[in-house]
């Protein structure tokens, strides 16, 4: 009888215990971020699609904010509306430009930054530094391929502003020389042009200064030369790797861009 009662009690302890497991398991669990995809100049929302795809298929979340390219201060503001609707963890991506814009977005709920071929400016500094042609020398952003044209701009001088744009006959060979033409030709049709003072605004302390950073540098990069991405990925201790890509790698190389974001997610 006491030898059953011991039995008894044993599998009774062992039901209690697994049920509070079973119940702990899913509290304990750690849910996925949402990861947020900031665009660049002469690019627009579209040009994370592959990337996004990609990733909502391994379960995330994910938002494509609108990048107005104003200025880092102000764009930064922009995604920031994004990031206050978000219930969670986030993991923020800029390209190109984007990286100016997310290192100027300072969040507790931004886990860890992604830098896609991208400017990651430290404090004061502006985004045309990192294409200086004496430094950095290879960039083909330059006149006639960099057109610029007069556009309504609420926060522009007298409601109007300067904004540059990839002239369409160059865009291919300049920004995505590894797309296919016919994706090229529609990227160039769909571009977002950016006000030529954003490229000189300064930009305040950066966020990647105190958040876990990686960098994917481009290696056939015609827009933002190689060696000036490698020496901001370096600046900024940045875990880095490299593809051979065009500054468009998020459009021709969407697998190994998830892989980089992925990465950054924390454990």
């Amino acid at each position: 009888m006491q030898r059953r009662r011991t039995i008894r009690g044993s599998m009774t302890a062992l039901a209690i215990a697994l049920v509070m497991a079973v119940s702990a398991g899913p509290a304990q669990a750690r849910s996925l971020p949402t990861i947020v995809l900031v665009h660049g100049a002469f690019a627009d929302t579209a040009s994370w699609d592959g990337v996004a795809g990609l990733l909502r298929e391994r379960g995330y979340r994910v938002v494509t904010p609108d990048n107005p390219l104003r200025g880092p201060a102000h764009d930064a503001a922009a995604v920031q509306r994004t990031v206050d609707s978000i219930t969670g963890p986030v993991v923020l991506v800029g390209h190109s430009y984007g990286g100016s814009v997310i290192s100027n977005l300072r969040d507790p709920k931004v886990e860890s930054l992604v830098y896609i071929a991208a400017f990651a400016p430290v404090e004061g500094e502006v985004a045309q530094a990192a294409l200086d042609p004496i430094r950095f020398p290879g960039s083909q952003l330059l006149p006639p391929a960099l057109q610029v044209k007069f556009v309504d701009d609420a926060t522009g001088i007298a409601g109007r502003n300067i904004d540059g744009y990839v002239a369409p006959d160059s865009f291919h060979s300049v920004f995505a020389q590894d797309v296919d033409p016919v994706t090229a030709a529609d990227m160039a049709v769909r571009q977002r042009s950016i006000a030529l003072v954003a490229n000189v605004q300064p930009s305040g302390p950066p966020s990647w200064s105190t958040t876990p950073s990686w960098y994917l540098v481009s290696a056939a990069d015609r827009v933002i030369p190689p060696a000036s991405q490698r020496f901001m990925a370096a600046r900024m201790g940045a875990t880095t790797s490299e593809v051979d890509a065009s500054h468009a790698s998020l459009v021709s190389r969407p697998g190994e861009v998830a892989g980089v974001i992925e990465a950054a997610v924390p454990d």
